[in-house]
């Protein structure tokens, strides 16, 4: 067995999930291994996502922990066979590994949708934009790092899942950059929220009742529900939150800053009078 060095979130995220079953069926990992006829290591092994596991162990694995939700298991069995070489890969060793962590997500996600309170969201940034954010990073980046993040950002947006935009106008009023940029942006908005898969939706500083739920926050829908994942940005780069308490809470959040947030017509309307403001 070939011990990975650097497993992915979603890698680490089918190890959690299989972790929580085990625990869930009143068992601990030796009692486990047993049942598969292994070691007791290689459940460690797999349960902290240095090993893989195979389709049929999965389902044996299952099948003892006392797991009947079929989806539930055809979502893991894809997450344990897939050998996906994403874009993103082109960029490992370069960029720090909550990037490539990121764009994995993106790409397979059911949906997305975000709360943004302070910036853009990188989804929906123009290139202009997005230099200005990471220019900003303290330490400083040297120029060939700047270029890579930008350039990662880029390649993020190559999207065609459904994504939902919650953004306030603090965002969109923010200039990380100069006048000409951000007229350029809220352009990009208005672009972006016409296409078919994009609803971008505005909370207006006016507006009553964002404080109830005023975070910055990503939300990833997965295969089935229970494998959603909630981002949040931290210091060290970016957080995945996957337990059902707190992803309940997400989703709750959510639905009331899209409560008091503005129709997709209005905030269209809305961006496109700020937009002739610069």
């Amino acid at each position: 067995m070939v011990k990975r060095r650097e497993p992915t979130a979603r890698q680490a995220r089918l190890a959690t999930e299989l972790r929580r079953l085990r625990e869930a069926a009143g068992l601990n990992s030796r009692q486990a291994a047993a049942l598969l006829g292994v070691a007791a290591a290689q459940i460690t092994h797999i349960e902290s996502a240095l090993a893989g596991v195979s389709e049929q162990r999965v389902r044996r694995l299952a099948s003892h922990y006392a797991c009947s939700d079929e989806h539930f298991i055809d979502a893991l069995i894809a997450m344990a066979t897939d050998r996906t070489r994403g874009w993103w890969e082109e960029y490992r060793g370069l960029l720090p590994t909550s990037f490539l962590d990121l764009a994995e997500l993106d790409h397979h996600a059911a949906f997305l949708r975000e709360v943004a309170v302070l910036y853009v969201p990188g989804l929906l940034q123009t290139e202009d934009y997005a230099r200005a954010v990471f220019s900003g990073r303290v330490p400083e980046l040297t120029p060939e790092e700047l270029d890579l993040r930008v350039s990662h950002r880029m390649r993020r947006q190559e999207i065609s899942r459904p994504y939902e935009l919650l953004i306030h106008e603090a965002a969109l009023r923010i200039r990380v950059s100069d006048r000409a940029a951000s007229r350029r942006q809220l352009v990009r908005l208005l672009e972006r929220s016409e296409a078919d898969n994009v609803t971008v939706r505005v909370i207006p500083f006016d507006l009553d009742g964002f404080a109830r739920a005023a975070s910055t926050m990503t939300y990833a829908g997965g295969a089935v529900p229970r494998l959603d994942t909630v981002v949040r940005d931290v210091p060290q780069g970016s957080a995945f939150i996957d337990s059902e308490a707190q992803l309940s809470a997400f989703r709750t959040r959510f639905r009331k800053v899209e409560a008091v947030s503005l129709d997709p017509a209005r905030s269209r309307d809305f961006i496109a009078r700020l937009a002739k403001e610069l």
